[in-house]
């Protein structure tokens, strides 16, 4: 739509501004009375040339590598254009001295192939920043729906990773009997609902994702004992504030994963804070287990690439352990 309405808008500009500026350097008073058919075939062909260029396309056909269509059709333009400086000259001239009707012809080609260099460099200029835009716009929807495809990707390995995990501390407590199974399973219902109602949302509200967390939190803790202390301290000076889903439950979850035990004490401490132009997300855990072999887990891995994703170069990420506690820093600039 933007990109025909700026076609149109050129192609007034040439044939309602240059064109006609560019004409009125002819003799056009004296041309009119005395050549006017000259004159009227001259203005005919220039637009005509001119449109043939724009419906043609040369640097499109050029990026196709159909050089033989582009020779072809600049034969053909040529050889026209060569042809159009035989025009008859009026009657009157005819009886003027060789040197005189020279002269007029001299000029007449010169003006042809003037017209004709003037409307080939303005229409190649032109239809060449089109196709620089096309290509640059192409490749733009392209990276676009390549990171759609990723994220789609990243998010739908997330949900199986939660899920594993939570389902996990739903076993234990049914295999312990305990009277808090029945809440859990509310709890982690609750949970489904909104995995997969904001399964397709790019952005959601930060109030719905608050929600979630604290409803993963209060289902995490049915499983713990009095031997792990949860802080969740959240600051949010607005709930309508947009964020993508499910960016910071792999870091929440790892805590609970790595940093919980049933006969050690140990703290969990979660503390978020949001206003309309950052997020500021926090974690520390004291380590009660390692990940296997060492490495990071998916989950994280895949944060990491959504936040790049979404937030090239206005975030700032880091996790790490330092003296036996785990410690995750999350700043996003939320500022467009």
């Amino acid at each position: 739509m933007i990109k025909n309405r700026i076609t149109l808008y050129i192609d007034m500009l040439f044939c309602l501004v240059i064109m006609p500026l560019a004409i009125m350097l002819l003799p056009v008073d004296r041309w009119i009375v005395n050549n006017t058919a000259f004159l009227i075939a001259l203005v005919a062909y220039v637009y005509i040339l001119y449109f043939i260029y724009r419906i043609a396309c040369i640097p499109k056909l050029f990026m196709q590598k159909r050089y033989l269509r582009i020779f072809v059709l600049m034969l053909v333009l040529t050889t026209v254009t060569e042809m159009f400086t035989y025009f008859p000259m009026p009657a009157e001239h005819i009886n003027d001295d060789v040197r005189q009707m020279v002269a007029k012809m001299n000029i007449r080609r010169q003006t042809i192939w003037f017209f004709f260099l003037v409307v080939t460099g303005f229409s190649l200029a032109i239809e060449l920043t089109f196709e620089l835009f096309r290509q640059i716009i192409s490749r733009q929807e392209v990276e676009a729906e390549k990171n759609k495809a990723e994220l789609s990707l990243y998010k739908a390995q997330i949900n199986p990773h939660f899920l594993f995990n939570t389902l996990n501390t739903l076993y234990a407590l049914v295999l312990s009997g305990s009277d808090k199974t029945e809440s859990a399973f509310v709890k982690f219902s609750g949970i489904l609902r909104y995995m997969y109602s904001q399964n397709e949302s790019e952005l959601i509200p930060v109030g719905d994702e608050l929600d979630y967390i604290h409803q993963y939190v209060d289902l995490q803790k049915l499983r713990l004992n009095h031997h792990t202390e949860v802080q969740l301290n959240v600051e949010a000076s607005s709930k309508k504030v947009l964020i993508p889903p499910m960016i910071l439950i792999t870091f929440v979850e790892n805590a609970f994963k790595y940093g919980t035990s049933s006969d050690k004490d140990c703290k969990i401490d979660i503390r978020i804070k949001i206003d309309e132009n950052k997020l500021l997300f926090e974690t520390e855990n004291a380590v009660m287990r390692k990940p296997e072999g060492q490495k990071t887990g998916i989950g994280i891995q895949n944060c990491r690439k959504r936040l790049e994703l979404l937030y090239p170069g206005k975030y700032e990420l880091y996790n790490g352990e330092k003296n036996g506690i785990y410690h995750v820093r999350l700043l996003i600039d939320l500022k467009k």
